[in-house]
């Protein structure tokens, strides 16, 4: 990995992360759409990274919203869970020649119907995880699946709005 792209990975990393624990944290829709725009830094890493570097990020920056958060490792575990699954994912839905080496998993790269195909899985099971931590025990899974479902649309649809306001437009849409 050349110096530029470092560059840029830290700050796909430190800018969601920063947006998250300053401005998102007590942004609830109706108390069941939470916005998790920090899950857009694993979800736009490149297809090549190796399992235990994107796990051991994915744990790092779960748990720098842990600390903020006061949740005990509930991010890092979901997070970790979504990093865990994401190759599987990539995999399943990969196009017939597979990725090229510089590919982004991003709307410019790849489109936006491929994007909501990558990004609705995997953030519906980060989501899933956890509420399912958060609520453990309390039987409540319709609350589970409801606050799942409507986390994982409002921070799909913030991750499409940032991507296109922010990043580089490589094809069309």
């Amino acid at each position: 990995m050349n110096f530029k792209r470092l560059i840029k990975y830290s700050f796909l990393i430190l800018i969601p992360c920063l947006v998250q624990i300053l401005l998102l944290k007590n942004i609830a829709l109706f108390g069941v759409a939470f916005c998790f725009i920090y899950l857009l830094t694993i979800l736009s890493l490149p297809t090549t990274i190796p399992q235990i570097p994107l796990l051991l990020t994915s744990f790092g920056i779960g748990l720098l919203i842990d600390i903020f958060y006061d949740t005990l490792g509930m991010h890092a575990l979901a997070a970790t869970f979504l990093a865990f699954l994401r190759p599987f994912w990539l995999k399943i839905i990969s196009p017939i020649g597979g990725y090229e080496d510089t590919t982004d998993p991003s709307i410019s790269e790849m489109g936006i119907r491929w994007f909501l195909t990558y990004s609705l899985p995997l953030v519906f099971a980060f989501c899933l995880v956890f509420f399912l931590v958060n609520q453990w025990g309390t039987g409540e899974v319709v609350n589970i699946l409801n606050k799942s479902f409507f986390s994982t649309i409002f921070t799909v649809i913030l991750a499409i709005i940032v991507q296109l306001l922010f990043f580089k437009r490589s094809r069309g849409i």
